[in-house]
């Protein structure tokens, strides 16, 4: 097997093991005496309504939204489509709907949430006094500015008017049981989709503090609402969140396993390096790079051949005018650092199907991509500077298509340290 095969292979295995069909039935609850309704968001939250209905004999009725393209037929749970990362009007009306439908539930009834990553965009309800533009304008800075997710989301909670536990006490006293597909790093329920069933210890004053850090310019409503502690999200120990629960369904880590063991199988020794690595995109790309080339020619702390297994959410601050994503950004990085080593080869994807904003999944590198690109007058360190990954691996046929792949649990990073010997690369200097 080629390692461009295995690595290909290893990345459907963790995309397989999120899918809804295997994680969820295990984990829906009993039927309730009362009504079942069911609303979400997310980019696989259309998926896990379809499995919920296949795997459940009594009524229910609701509604979820998703990324447009990521729609799949139910028939009892409407589903919604709306942007992503950019919130807009849909996603606005979608999550109106949601809490108008969880209104007047009694103890009797049952709310299931299917939560998943992209519920952040599309789950865009302003809180009172701001508006959509004023959360459009503030996504669009936030993902330029090179914040963590959980900066971004701290951020989200306290100007939205559904996230930060305010829909799960809107559900009260009903039931209430959240589904959650983690694509977050640390799997924190308050983090993924900005956790609008989940308690949040996060202030006003923290996303103040995010929002100064970065020097992230906002309108005067939003620092009003800020400092006056108007937007203050539900805290640990409210009563409104006594009868919720939140099960978390599927998580990085079980994907990084499932490409692991198809490593393993190949027999192919495979190491996880963790599930929750985060930092500026290119960074970590040099880091990854340094410890693959100590495990080719040094025998540390792994011998070759082998597998590095990686996944979390890296940051990419936005520099030039490129096309890209934060896992192309890695592999180019990546293979900047490698410098054409030849016992090394890579693959860096979304396992949404999704790196950036196109339907691009990530990338592929082998010991010599930098020397192909060179022949066709592409030079790394310029595409690199210029945040143009997508437009760098699609000129050599190397990105990674899917499609939407109906589930998320972030970043998918193998580095595969073949042992083959090093050969010094014929790469210019600029």
């Amino acid at each position: 097997m080629s390692p461009r095969e295995l690595l290909q292979q290893m990345f459907a295995a963790a995309v397989d093991a999120a899918q809804p069909r295997h994680c969820l039935p295990p984990h829906l609850p009993s039927a309730p005496i009362g009504r079942t309704l069911v609303v979400g968001a997310g980019k696989a939250s259309a998926e896990m309504a379809r499995v919920l209905e296949q795997h459940w004999a009594g009524p229910l009725s609701g509604l979820v939204v998703t990324r447009y393209g990521y729609e799949v037929p139910c028939e009892r749970i409407e589903i919604i489509e709306a942007a992503h990362p950019v919130p807009d009007q849909a996603g606005m009306d979608a999550a109106h709907r949601i809490l108008s439908l969880v209104q007047g539930l009694t103890n009797d009834d049952l709310v299931i949430c299917l939560i998943s990553g992209g519920g952040s965009s599309l789950l865009p309800l302003p809180a009172e006094g701001l508006t959509l533009a004023d959360k459009q304008a503030l996504n669009r800075d936030l993902l330029r500015s090179g914040a963590t997710i959980s900066e971004m989301n701290c951020v989200r909670r306290h100007l939205s008017a559904i996230k930060g536990g305010r829909l799960a006490a809107a559900c009260y006293p009903a039931r209430l049981v959240t589904l959650v597909i983690s694509d977050v790093p640390g799997d924190d329920p308050i983090n993924i989709a900005s956790g609008p069933t989940s308690a949040d210890p996060t202030t006003c004053a923290d996303a103040l503090e995010i929002l100064e850090r970065y020097a992230i310019a906002v309108p005067p409503q939003v620092i009003s609402l800020l400092e006056s502690g108007r937007g203050e999200s539900v805290k640990p120990g409210d009563a409104r969140l006594a009868n919720s629960e939140t099960r978390m369904i599927a998580t990085p880590q079980m994907a990084l396993q499932a490409a692991a063991d198809v490593a393993r199988g190949a027999g192919v020794p495979a190491y996880i390096l963790g599930d929750s690595i985060e930092g500026e995109a290119r960074e970590v790309g040099i880091v990854m790079a340094g410890i693959a080339r100590h495990v080719a020619h040094g025998g540390q702390p792994f011998s070759a051949p082998c597998v590095l297994l990686s996944g979390g959410e890296t940051t990419v601050t936005i520099r030039g005018d490129g096309r890209g994503g934060r896992n192309v950004e890695f592999l180019l990085s990546l293979g900047v650092a490698l410098d054409g080593d030849a016992g090394i080869h890579a693959i860096a994807c979304d396992t949404d199907g999704v790196d950036g904003q196109e339907e691009i999944a990530g990338a592929w590198l082998a010991p010599d991509t930098l020397k192909r690109a060179w022949a066709m007058g592409i030079n790394p360190r310029a595409s690199l500077a210029n945040n143009d990954g997508h437009g760098f691996f699609q000129a050599l046929g190397d990105s990674v298509i899917c499609g939407p792949t109906l589930t998320n649990v972030n970043d998918f990073r193998a580095v595969y340290v073949t042992g083959d010997p090093f050969r010094p690369s014929l790469i210019p200097v600029d």
